[in-house]
């Protein structure tokens, strides 16, 4: 090869080199004048998100002239997009996201199909990078724009028929159907009467002390039983107390109480008192007052009038205190009080004697609940000297062991 051969080579590769340079290089119309203002132009606001694509006119200025002949009118399916950085991209569709969950954009005016559609292209393109705006035509991008603005511009109403489907029920952005009566009529039900405002007639039967007791003298077995049938106002009660002393009856008494309700918690007794021991059997008249001061408390005051002018007068007091659900403390306490000295009963005047108990209860069912304690008695008064003449303690401590139950 010649030395001029060489040398038209060399010019000829340099030539191409530049010519390739040059095409590769973006040209620059910001020197045209249709395009200076474009270039200048400040950013749109945030609203628009197409905004770049055309030049929005200044408050008061005069429409834009018709474009002339020598400047032909910008063509955006030859201006690439794909320069949009992914940030940028990201930012649009979140934006969107955002919109349709606050309900800011009604899909009333589309179909469920062309939502969907819509979509899926646009999650495919912001997941595969490549949503390049160079491939869409400026009407095509006036068309999508007018359509946003179209359902911002929109009031928000209740999604159609064919866009249930785009919130199943029980999502969190599944719209929520209005009350009607029938909804109300369901959660207020007319519901039926109480049983214990029903009327008709009711009972119970109580064993609240049936035990064992340790005593000085032997083993002894005591009872405190009560019960009641009827309704809520008026009722036919019973009480039964006593005790029996290595197979001896030492105390036994019965009552028979008519009960009427004055209020909630508190109800008057009125009836007969019949003692089997000791001593010969006597009969009383009596009446009184039962009910719970505090909840949980509950006692009774009884006035009793006895044979051959004898009057005597008794106060219980019961209180349970829950440990547990199922483990119950209860302190109970009796006092007596006599009008006259009974050397046959062993009682005399005035206050007579008091017991207190404390007795923890274990409930297998709430009907029935084993339990122990401890009893402690005391005589005071003309009652202890009449126990004293005849040789016996004033003053005793038992250990008990027993159930409670009811039905």
């Amino acid at each position: 090869m010649t030395t001029a051969t060489k040398h038209f080579c060399a010019l000829a590769l340099s030539l191409g080199m530049i010519a390739a340079a040059q095409a590769a290089t973006p040209e620059d119309h910001s020197s045209h004048a249709g395009h200076r203002e474009a270039a200048q132009a400040p950013e749109p606001a945030a609203a628009d998100e197409h905004g770049a694509h055309h030049r929005q006119p200044a408050a008061g200025a005069p429409a834009p002239a018709a474009a002339s002949p020598e400047m032909p009118m910008m063509d955006h399916g030859q201006m690439d997009h794909g320069d949009m950085s992914h940030e940028r991209m990201m930012q649009m569709h979140q934006q969107h996201m955002q919109q349709m969950r606050d309900g800011q954009m009604d899909h009333g005016g589309m179909s469920h199909e062309q939502m969907m559609q819509m979509h899926q292209q646009h999650m495919q393109q912001m997941q595969d990078g490549q949503m390049d705006h160079g491939s869409m035509s400026h009407e095509q991008m006036m068309q999508m724009h007018r359509q946003h603005m179209d359902m911002q511009a929109q009031p928000q109403t209740a999604p159609p028929a064919d866009h249930q489907g785009h919130h199943p029920a029980g999502s969190p952005d599944a719209p929520v159907p209005p009350l009607t009566d029938a909804d109300r009529a369901a959660a207020f039900p007319d519901l039926p009467p109480h049983a214990m405002h029903r009327g008709g007639t009711q009972y119970l039967f109580l064993a609240d002390r049936l035990e064992w007791q340790d005593a000085d003298d032997g083993s002894a077995l005591s009872w405190d039983l009560s019960g009641w049938i009827g309704g809520n106002i008026d009722r036919l009660a019973f009480r039964s107390e006593g005790e029996r002393l290595d197979g001896h009856t030492e105390e036994a008494e019965l009552q028979l109480l008519w009960s009427h309700a004055i209020s909630p918690w508190w109800e008057t007794v009125a009836g007969v008192r019949q003692d089997f021991k000791p001593g010969s059997p006597q009969t009383w008249a009596a009446f009184g007052v039962q009910g719970m001061p505090l909840y949980g408390l509950e006692t009774e005051a009884t006035a009793f009038l006895g044979e051959g002018g004898q009057s005597a007068a008794r106060l219980n007091a019961e209180y349970d205190i829950l440990l547990t659900n199922r483990l119950i403390l209860q302190p109970v306490a009796e006092l007596n009080l006599y009008g006259r000295n009974d050397e046959e009963r062993g009682v005399g005047s005035g206050f007579s004697d008091a017991q207190l108990g404390l007795r923890l209860r274990y409930e297998i069912r709430r009907e029935f609940a084993p339990y122990i304690g401890v009893n402690w008695t005391r005589a005071y008064g003309n009652t202890a000297d009449l126990l004293r003449d005849e040789g016996e303690d004033v003053e005793e401590a038992r250990l008990v062991a027993g159930v409670r139950f009811w039905f």
